[in-house]
């Protein structure tokens, strides 16, 4: 306990959840060591750089820095002298082979604590898991810590929205407390306190319901995108326009128009992985009929890239061996250089596979997307990229893209073909400047 009253904290894992949560709760002023066993990783946040790209996230860091509330270190025997709090914030990927979630990150960070704990700590996994977890875990931390029984395990879920990943954490609209005791309950409230002094509303619950919070959030938003895109499919086969169907749901206060936004789908590290990952556990544990639509929700998810590669084809009259097409976008979303899943490099990928000559630009994920796909060619620009292309295609929705003038890309290409992926652009004003235009689930 500091002189704040809150508890000493460490954040175990530093990679986007970890690296934000340990910076963030510095800020808020608690003292906190973020602990990795990725050396380079470890030196590269003591000095200040970021391994990944967030918007207001390096300016925190070097103030948290700067307090002197925040370290990092590679040895989990410092950790579990220094923290009072422990959270677990490593990654939980996709199995290999299967849609299981890869428990090996989680299961290695609390043995690797649970050793060094001497006295009462609160160990809280972040991380996003399979129900069942803590319940697994939580005997074996008991028989590997010094202190025993004195060592609790609770779970704190993480909501993070790349791109808003600094406001989500100081600002969030919710935290759920997944605890066993009043007095893991009360350390967290003592960990959180500046939040709690906001009015941040708690919801405190079991560790099973507290595990589950996160995986149910992100299969409700992975469907109604879904739904809105197989919305798109219908759309297409009735010659209606999706975009106006979706302007008439969200009025409807039982719908809302959030996620409701037509395009290409989701990606990115967490829902493709954390819906399957949950149909898997659901099915183990006998309630797979209960989310079976959830293969659906990832069907439909995945063939909007394959329509989005026929709508190119369509614009070029079949004729994509040869065609040089610019990529708009590789980062699954805007505001984030993560590229995992990213549906933007799929659908390049495939047209690079269709014999077509690619050009990827992206504002941030460049460095990432060349590593993944070194095959693929890259721009300096949005229209270094489009230069003498004969389609566009829109995959992730910057601004920056938004902002491009119409005349000025007709400028540079060979032809005013353009597919928009994400609905970002104005269709009529494209379209009275000469472009043929054209978009998921429109006419």
């Amino acid at each position: 306990m500091d002189s704040t009253g809150m508890p000493s904290l460490t954040v175990l894992g530093t990679g986007y959840l970890g690296a934000t949560h340990a910076t963030c709760m510095a800020v808020l002023g608690a003292e906190v060591m973020g602990v990795d066993v990725d050396e380079r990783r470890i030196a590269r946040l003591a000095a200040g750089e970021l391994p990944f790209f967030e918007p207001g996230l390096p300016e925190l860091l070097a103030k948290a820095l700067d307090s002197g509330r925040l370290r990092f270190t590679t040895s989990y025997e410092e950790a579990g002298a220094f923290g009072d709090v422990h959270f677990v914030c490593v990654g939980t990927p996709q199995r290999p082979g299967s849609d299981a979630c890869d428990l090996s990150y989680v299961d290695a960070a609390v043995r690797s604590l649970a050793p060094h704990l001497e006295r009462r700590a609160l160990v809280v996994g972040k991380s996003t898991v399979p129900v069942g977890t803590a319940a697994r875990l939580a005997p074996v931390l008991r028989e590997l810590a010094p202190a025993g029984t004195d060592v609790e395990l609770a779970w704190n879920p993480e909501f993070l929205r790349e791109g808003h990943a600094v406001d989500d954490t100081t600002r969030p609209d919710r935290l759920v407390f997944g605890v066993a005791s009043d007095w893991a309950e009360e350390r967290l409230r003592a960990a959180f306190r500046p939040l709690l002094e906001q009015g941040v509303p708690v919801v405190t619950t079991d560790p099973a319901t507290a595990e589950l919070a996160k995986v149910a959030a992100n299969a409700y938003l992975a469907t109604k995108i879904s739904f809105i895109n197989a919305m798109a499919e219908v759309c297409e086969a009735a010659g209606a326009d999706v975009a106006d169907l979706a302007a008439a749901l969200a009025p409807d206060a039982r719908i809302g128009g959030a996620c409701l936004r037509p395009g290409l789908g989701f990606g990115g590290g967490c829902l493709p992985k954390d819906i399957r990952a949950f149909a898997h556990r659901a099915e183990e544990i006998g309630a797979g009929r209960a989310v079976a639509f959830l293969r659906e929700v990832d069907a439909i998810n995945r063939r909007r890239r394959a329509r989005t590669v026929d709508l190119v084809r369509e614009l070029l009259d079949g004729r994509v061996c040869g065609a040089r097409i610019a990529a708009w976008g590789a980062a699954f979303k805007p505001n984030s250089d993560d590229v995992r899943d990213a549906p933007a490099l799929d659908v390049a990928r495939t047209l690079h596979g269709l014999g077509a000559h690619v050009r990827v630009f992206d504002p941030a994920a460049l460095d990432n997307a060349r590593r993944a796909f070194p095959e693929l060619r890259y721009g300096r620009s949005a229209l270094d990229a489009a230069r003498d292309a004969d389609v566009v295609v829109l995959l992730t929705e910057w601004a920056d893209f938004r902002a491009v003038e119409p005349d000025a890309l007709a400028g540079v290409v060979a032809h005013r073909r353009i597919v928009d992926g994400r609905h970002a652009l104005d269709a009529a004003r494209w379209r009275a400047a000469g472009w043929e235009y054209r978009a998921l689930g429109r006419a």
